[in-house]
């Protein structure tokens, strides 16, 4: 994705989080992916938690091949975080599986793992696991890890770190999600 000297000093890929209890991880995420489609560079999006089809960023796929694909490895119904099932431990093992072997065949310039860092926080995949690969990846792919509570060892190893806060949500007033907008 980039051709540059500044890409020198990393040993690794380079490694985006976008963390917090706001609005907007997924959001920040999918406006990169689409500025580097606008590039004609490749991007591959694996969402971890995720499971609906009807979601705007996943409805959008065929429109444009060939620089982005979007792969969901997540239940149509919410993951309890609290309590995830043997279920959502499968899927995400699957979608990390998935997303060492995109990275292998495909070699997408930017990697999006959406809900990396909720799957990590649940424990439905390990953190050490994800850091020793992201640590073999090339110096000209960007990573980026979505998700609440982002863990320690992969905010200290990123490049770039954004945690978005909640001040204020339209949820809190009894406001449904709207289409095209959160969805």
């Amino acid at each position: 994705m980039r051709k540059n000297s500044a890409q020198d000093y990393r040993k690794h890929a380079r490694i985006h989080v976008y963390t917090g209890d706001g609005e907007g991880k997924t959001t920040t995420a999918l406006g990169l992916a689409l500025r580097a489609v606008g590039h004609k560079h490749r991007v591959v999006v694996v969402q971890f938690l995720k499971g609906r089809k009807y979601v705007g960023e996943y409805k959008i796929r065929n429109m444009l091949k060939p620089y982005y694909e979007i792969h969901q490895f997540g239940r149509a119904e919410f993951v309890d975080i609290d309590n995830p099932s043997k279920e959502d431990k499968r899927r995400a093992r699957r979608a990390f599986e998935f997303a060492r072997k995109v990275v292998e065949e495909k070699k997408p310039d930017l990697l999006v793992l959406d809900e990396i860092n909720l799957a990590m926080h649940a424990k439905l995949i390990d953190v050490d696991e994800v850091v020793e690969w992201l640590n073999t990846l090339p110096k000209d792919i960007t990573v980026v890890l979505t998700g609440r509570n982002a863990p320690r060892k992969i905010v200290r190893m990123a490049d770039l770190v954004t945690v978005m806060k909640k001040v204020k949500h339209p949820y809190d007033e009894g406001m449904p999600a709207e289409e095209g907008v959160e969805y």
